[in-house]
């Protein structure tokens, strides 16, 4: 099993698959990776040679990726949020950044429905 960015890569994936598991590294630019350092796409993890592994970390080394990426994601958010701009008061509350509507939908931005009032009915007593 290989290691690479502190990520496992699970063995019997092929490797440009494999790859987007590290967080920051998707199918695109997995496959440019790999065609950079002339490795064949279909390889399966358990397959791959040292040279091989080594010439993967040496290539990724030069990307944002796992804790980086995202303390660098995290630090934009914040000075959008702290500079008080439209996209960071959105992130502040809880709301949609990029403009969708929040009317109906956003459910998963929002959270689930809060209701006003009672909630449940009660059972009407039989007589």
């Amino acid at each position: 099993m290989a290691r690479i960015s502190g990520i496992d890569l699970p063995a019997n994936k092929k490797i440009l698959i494999a790859l987007t598991y590290i967080f920051g590294i998707g199918l695109a630019l997995s496959g440019k990776i790999l065609n950079d350092i002339g490795v064949d796409p279909v390889t399966k993890v358990k397959d791959l040679t040292e040279a091989q592994v080594v010439a993967l970390r040496e290539a990724i080394k030069g990307i944002d990726v796992e804790g980086d990426l995202r303390r660098n994601i995290h630090q934009n958010v914040k000075r959008l949020i702290d500079l008080g701009t439209y996209r960071g008061q959105r992130h502040r509350k809880n709301l949609p950044v990029h403009g969708q509507r929040t009317k109906t939908n956003a459910r998963t931005r929002r959270g689930t429905r809060k209701t006003v009032g009672g909630g449940k009915k009660k059972e009407e007593a039989k007589v």
